[in-house]
C-alpha cells in the first residue's frame, strides 16, 4: 500500500511537470508568434523603403545633372577667357615696329563673313606683333634679284646665328620719305657677309613668301621702284589671323590646299583659331560667335567716333587713326543643360544665342548655356618702335 501510494505520487508529479513543460513551450510559441511581422506590415514597410530609395536616387540624379552642367559651363568659361587673353595681347601689339607712315598695315578687319551658316562671324588680321626683334635699315634693294644689302655692322646688332635667318619671313618696307607705300613680304634663304662685318646682305627666295597675306594687300612688289626701298626697313613681323570656323569646313575653302589634321587645323565646328604665318593654332572650342568693333577719330575732328563694325569704305588714312578694338566672344556649351525645367522663363534669354554687335541673335531657346565675354584693347604699340631705334 505504501509503495502504491508512492508510485501514485510520483506519477502525479511527473504529470504536473509534463503539463508545466507543455504550457511553457506553448507560451513561448505564442510569444514568438506575436513578436513577428505580418504580411501587411512587410508590404507597407517595403513600400516606404522603396519611396525613400527612389527619392534618394532622384536627388542624386538631380545633383549629378547640375554638377555635369556646371562643369561644362566652367570649362566653357575657361576656354573663352583664355582665348580672349591671347587675342587681346596680340591686338595691343598690332603695328609694333612699323613706322607711322605704314600704320595702315597694322590690322585689317572683315565684317560678318558668310560661312553658309546661321552665324556670320568677324575676322581680323593683325600685323607687326614681333616675337623676334629684327629691324635693320636697307642699304640697297636689288628688286627682282631678291637681294637686300644692309649697312656694315648690321648683323652685329643682334646676337643671332646664321641659322636664325634661314627660312625666316621678313617684311621689306620702302623709305618713308618716298612716295611708295607698298611693302614686300619675302622669305630669307641665307645671309652673306665678309670678314669684319662688311658687305652684309640678305638673300631671298624667288617670289613672295608663301601663305602670307598681311593687311593692306602686301602681295606684290611691282608698284614701286627698287630705289624706293633704299634706306627703308627690313623687319621680322608676325602675321596673325584671328577667325572662327562655324561650319568645320571654312578653313578648307579659306586656305587653299588645307586639309583637316594638317598645320593645326582640326576641321570641327566651333573652333576659334589664330593663324600665324600659315600655322593654325586652335585657341578655344565651343565658340558660337566672334565680333570686332573699332574706335578712332576717323573724321579727324579731335574726338573719338565710337565703336563701329569694320567698314570696307574706310580709307588707308582712316584705318591708321583707329586706336581701340572691341572684342566680343560668345561661347556655347556643347550639350543642353539637363537640369533645366521644361519651360524657360519669358524674357530671360539664358538659353538662346544673343545678338552682339551687328550680328543677329536667335528667337528661340535651345537650352544650351551661353557665356559672353567682351573687352576693349587699346592698340598701344601702333606706330611705335619698340626697339628704341629713334624711329616712329
Amino acid at each position: 500500500m505504501k509503495n502504491g501510494k508512492q508510485k501514485e505520487k510520483i506519477s502525479t508529479k511527473d504529470n504536473n511537470e509534463r503539463w508545466s513543460l507543455r504550457t511553457s513551450v506553448s507560451n513561448r510559441s505564442d510569444h514568438q508568434t506575436s513578436a513577428g511581422f505580418s504580411l501587411v506590415e512587410l508590404i507597407v514597410s517595403s513600400a516606404i523603403m522603396l519611396v525613400v530609395i527612389i527619392g534618394a536616387l532622384a536627388l542624386y540624379s538631380r545633383s549629378n545633372q547640375i554638377s555635369v552642367d556646371q562643369e561644362q559651363y566652367a570649362e566653357l568659361q575657361h576656354d573663352v577667357r583664355s582665348a580672349m587673353y591671347l587675342i587681346t595681347r596680340d591686338v595691343r601689339m598690332a603695328g609694333a615696329g612699323l613706322p607711322v607712315e605704314f600704320a595702315y598695315y597694322a590690322f585689317q578687319g572683315f565684317n560678318n563673313e558668310d560661312q553658309e551658316a546661321e552665324v556670320t562671324p568677324d575676322r581680323l588680321i593683325v600685323f607687326g606683333n614681333m616675337d623676334n626683334s629684327l629691324s635693320l635699315k636697307i642699304h640697297q634693294y636689288q628688286g627682282s634679284s631678291a637681294t637686300v644689302s644692309v649697312y656694315d655692322g648690321s648683323f652685329e646688332q643682334y646676337p643671332y646665328s646664321e641659322e636664325y635667318y634661314q627660312n625666316r619671313v621678313v617684311l621689306i618696307l620702302p623709305n618713308p620719305a618716298s612716295d611708295c607705300r607698298q611693302g614686300v613680304v619675302r622669305q630669307i634663304t641665307h645671309i652673306t657677309w665678309s670678314t669684319g662685318g662688311t658687305n652684309e646682305a640678305f638673300n631671298m627666295s624667288p617670289g613672295l613668301a608663301p601663305g602670307i597675306n598681311p593687311p593692306g594687300g602686301l602681295t606684290a612688289d611691282t608698284d614701286c621702284d627698287p630705289n624706293d626701298y633704299d634706306n627703308g626697313l627690313i623687319i621680322s613681323p608676325n602675321n596673325k589671323e584671328i577667325w572662327l570656323d562655324v561650319t568645320g569646313s571654312y578653313g578648307l575653302t579659306h586656305f587653299p590646299g588645307l586639309t583637316a589634321g594638317e598645320k593645326g587645323y582640326v576641321g570641327e565646328p566651333g573652333i576659334l583659331y589664330e593663324t600665324i604665318d600659315g600655322l593654325h593654332l586652335p585657341l578655344a572650342q565651343n565658340i558660337e560667335n566672334l565680333q570686332f568693333e573699332y574706335n578712332g577719330d576717323l573724321d579727324d575732328d579731335g574726338h573719338l567716333d565710337g565703336f563701329k563694325p569694320w567698314d570696307d569704305t574706310w580709307t588707308a588714312d582712316q584705318i591708321a587713326l583707329i586706336r581701340q578694338i572691341r572684342i566680343i566672344i560668345v561661347g556655347r556649351t556643347p550639350n543642353r543643360f539637363t537640369s533645366v525645367s521644361g519651360k524657360v522663363p519669358a524674357n530671360v534669354h539664358n538659353y538662346r544665342r544673343p545678338a552682339v554687335s551687328d550680328s543677329t541673335g536667335s528667337t528661340t531657346d535651345d537650352y544650351h548655356r551661353r557665356f559672353v565675354l567682351e573687352t576693349t584693347a587699346n592698340v598701344r604699340n601702333l606706330s611705335l618702335n619698340i626697339y628704341n631705334l629713334g624711329e616712329r
